[in-house]
Parts: structure tokens; C-alpha cells; sequence
């Protein structure tokens, strides 16, 4: 076994153990949160600056607040709800003003263009109480940081090591989240009262958003063990990430998160399958034997921590055992009063934040929306559903042109399951999906020969 460490990995565990005691440090005393939030865009922006974007340090700046922004919302740490998002706004501006970007990202200012007759709408229909600047914030941030950030990433050319650098800026923050997760529910037992989702065993905040994180750290720390554990000690610490992160992504019993991160991780693994040789197959089919031997270890220990809750969760069942009426946590609901706006709207739909006021009116459920999809076509109508085409397209069309960047599809379906249960509330989803259109140059068999180095 090699246990002997390497200056870079011995930097990562580092930073490791660094994380884990901030999430302590958090824990212990909250008003830190408010000063790391402050230190993260504070460096970034030094980081940037200094380095003149020579090697995409906004691609490394933007996913490490990305992976901060839930850990700082259930601990009071943002000073402005969006914070995250207009950062990496920020940061993918400066990154342009270094780099520039490029020409035939024309398709994304299409994208970003369609959207304003939905907010110019929204200016006169929404109701004369409502704060319009917070109702179009909410709904149209998301899809801005998005259309920004894929501006910057589109076609542009990293090498997959600077890639694995930005798979190790997303990892750290997810640590310090566990860390944190872990102090303020240290036994699941004491928690799990039935199989609604558990704020209790989420820090607290919603169990949508933290398993959404949670599920992103699974794929992230298996992205690790894959491709950047080169030392024994390595690999380890890395797989115990995975575990635990898919435990406390369990026990959130919100399922979004988890199951997105189970279906990223078996299109990587396709995706690798497929470009592989004999050899490394062989070495892919161990890993997924491995893999679900492990995820059958860890559901079993859910199910006993959660007393066989978890099992009727995912049966979607109740506390006793019976069939629950709706497959989607109530979101039916919200689907349908949005097919029906669009129907009823369908050139320009109702107009930004407008869906909510008028599910209010019709049915008396004072919700946002949950699904990125239908708010589209319900708040923009049929530019709304061209501007879902270029999202669905785009990406797609660049991965089979060019197939060098094997992420590139895992990252696409981050994106599209979580905007189906959560939307774009976190700028998780606007920024990762923008990191599937960039141009990475691999030595594939090289890389996948590492898998089992």
C-alpha cells in the first residue's frame, strides 16, 4: 500500500483537516459564518486580481462560494440572500475582462435576451404589494448567473488537471458543511419523528437545498477517489467522504440530492466505460460492484439509524406504512397551475415572479415554484421554451463534438434533475451546468488508468 504523500495531496489534507475545524469553528461560534463569507469573496477577489485570470482562477473562485452558499444560509453567514449568485456574477465578469470569451457563445446573450420581455412584463403585472425587485430577483438571478457563466465557460479550453483543480474547490466548503451537519445533529436517532424531510437532521435550514449539496459532494469526493487520490491514505479519506456524505444526505430524507447524485455518477461511469479500453472495463465494472456492495452498507445503516423510516421514505409511504397520494411531495400541485398559466399565456407567458401571486389566487398555496422547467414556460411563454431548447441543446451538441471533457455529462444532469425538484434557488445548478460546455483537453486512457493506480 502507498501511504507516502506527495507535496500536492499533502496540500489537500491540509486544507482537510483546515475545513474541518472551520465547520467546528462554525458550529461552536456562528458569527464566524458572517466573517467567512466576507473572506470568501474578499480573497477570490485578490485571487483574481492577482493572478490576472492566467488560468481560469474564477472557474476556482466561483465553485468554492458555490459550495459555501447553503453552509452560509443555515448558519446566518449571507448578508444578501443571493449573495453566491451575484458573486460568481461578479467573478465571471472580471474573468472576462482578463480572458474574454467566446464569439460563438452568441447563443447564451440569445438566451439571456429572451428573458427580458418576461421581466419587463412582470413590471406592471404583478400586484401593486409586492416588492418587484425581490420578485424578479428571486425568479430571474438564477437564470442570469446561469446564461453569464456558460458565456465565460463556453468553449473554452482547460486542461483536466485545472479541471480537478475545480472538483478540489468545490470539495472543501462541502466539508466544512458535514463537519457542521454532523455538531448540530449528532444522532439521527433522536430526530426522525416520520418520512416528511427533516430540517432537523439538515443543520436545521431546508432539506431540499442541503441534500441537493450533499448529493453534489457525493459525486465530488467519487470524482476524487477516481481521478486524484494517488496515495492510499488518499483514496481512503476520500471513499469515507463519499459514505458520509451519502448518509447525511439519507437522513435529510429529501431524495432530490441523493438520487441526483447516484444518476450523475453512473453517466461518468458510461461515459467512461465507453471510452476505455479492455483492461480499464474490467477495472470500471469492479468500481460498480464495489460501489453498490458500499451503497448497500450505507442505506442499511440509514435504514437502523431512522428505525426503517428511510425505507418508507423512498417506498414513498408514511410513518405507517401507507402509499402516499402524491409521488412528488406535493409538487404536482405547482407543476400543473404552471402548465396551466403557460396554456393559458403561451406567447409571453405571465411575467417574472407573477406564477406565485396567481397560484395564491387560484388555489390558496403561497408557494414558489420548485421546477425550473414549468416556471419557464409559465413566466416567458414561448420564448421560454426556446430558451429551454438552447439550454438542453447546447451542451449536448458541444459534448458530441468534442467528448474530452467526461464530466461534461454528469455535469449536465446536476443540472437538469435539480432544477426538476428545487429550481434555481442556489447557484449550484447556473454554474456547474455552465462547466459542462468547456473544452477540456484529456489523454483519456491516461486518466482512466488511474482510476485503480
Amino acid at each position: 500500500m502507498k501511504f507516502k504523500i506527495e507535496k500536492k495531496e499533502l496540500s489537500y489534507v491540509f486544507l482537510i483537516v483546515l475545513h474541518v475545524f472551520l465547520g467546528i469553528l462554525i458550529f461552536l461560534f456562528p458569527a464566524i459564518a458572517k466573517l467567512y463569507a466576507v473572506s470568501i469573496f474578499g480573497f477570490g477577489f485578490f485571487y483574481i486580481i492577482k493572478t490576472k485570470n492566467k488560468n481560469n482562477e474564477v472557474l476556482i473562485s466561483s465553485a468554492y462560494i458555490v459550495s459555501a452558499e447553503v453552509l452560509l444560509r443555515m448558519t446566518d453567514g449571507m448578508i444578501l440572500n443571493e449573495v453566491a449568485k451575484y458573486s460568481v456574477l461578479f467573478f465571471m465578469f472580471l474573468g472576462m475582462i482578463y480572458s474574454g470569451f467566446s464569439k460563438n457563445a452568441f447563443v447564451y446573450w440569445l438566451f439571456l435576451l429572451l428573458l427580458i420581455p418576461g421581466v419587463v412584463l412582470s413590471t406592471s403585472s404583478l400586484d401593486f404589494n409586492t416588492d418587484i425587485r425581490k420578485a424578479i430577483a428571486f425568479n430571474i438571478s438564477g437564470p442570469v448567473c446561469l446564461g453569464i457563466s456558460s458565456i465565460y465557460c463556453y468553449q473554452r479550453k482547460i486542461s483536466f488537471e485545472k479541471l480537478k483543480d475545480i472538483i478540489s474547490s468545490f470539495s472543501f466548503p462541502l466539508i466544512t458543511m458535514l463537519v457542521y451537519l454532523f455538531l448540530y445533529t449528532p444522532s439521527i436517532k433522536d430526530v426522525i419523528m416520520g418520512t416528511q424531510s427533516n430540517f432537523a437532521a439538515s443543520g436545521g435550514f431546508g432539506p431540499n437545498q442541503v441534500s441537493t449539496l450533499l448529493g453534489l459532494g457525493i459525486f465530488i469526493f467519487f470524482v476524487q477517489f477516481l481521478f486524484n487520490s494517488r496515495n492510499r491514505l488518499v483514496q481512503i479519506i476520500n471513499v469515507g467522504f463519499v459514505l458520509a456524505f451519502a448518509f447525511r444526505g439519507l437522513v435529510t430524507f429529501s431524495r432530490g440530492g441523493v438520487i441526483t447524485a447516484v444518476v450523475m455518477i453512473l453517466v461518468l461511469l458510461i461515459v467512461l466505460f465507453f471510452r476505455a479500453n479492455y483492461n480499464v472495463r474490467a477495472k470500471i465494472g469492479t468500481i460498480i460492484i464495489l460501489a453498490f456492495v458500499a451503497g448497500v452498507g450505507v442505506w442499511s445503516y440509514s435504514s437502523l439509524q431512522t428505525k426503517g423510516m428511510i425505507n418508507k421514505r423512498y417506498a414513498n409511504e408514511d410513518a405507517l406504512g401507507r402509499k402516499k397520494q402524491t409521488q412528488l411531495s406535493g409538487r404536482e400541485v405547482l407543476i400543473e397551475t404552471e402548465l396551466e398559466m403557460f396554456m393559458d399565456n403561451p406567447i409571453l407567458g405571465i411575467g417574472v415572479g407573477k406564477n406565485k401571486e396567481i397560484r395564491k389566487k387560484e388555489t390558496g398555496i403561497d408557494l414558489p415554484t420548485h421546477n425550473e422547467i414549468t416556471r419557464m414556460l409559465a413566466e416567458h411563454g414561448s420564448l421560454g421554451i426556446v430558451d429551454l431548447l438552447i439550454l438542453f441543446l447546447a451542451p449536448l451538441i458541444l459534448f458530441l463534438n468534442n467528448k474530452q471533457n467526461i464530466l461534461a455529462l454528469s455535469f449536465f444532469t446536476f443540472w437538469l434533475l435539480t432544477i426538476n425538484h428545487a429550481a434555481m434557488r442556489i447557484a449550484a445548478p447556473a454554474f456547474v451546468y455552465a462547466l459542462s460546455l468547456l473544452i477540456v483537453q484529456i489523454k483519456i486512457h491516461d486518466q482512466t488508468e488511474k482510476i485503480t493506480d
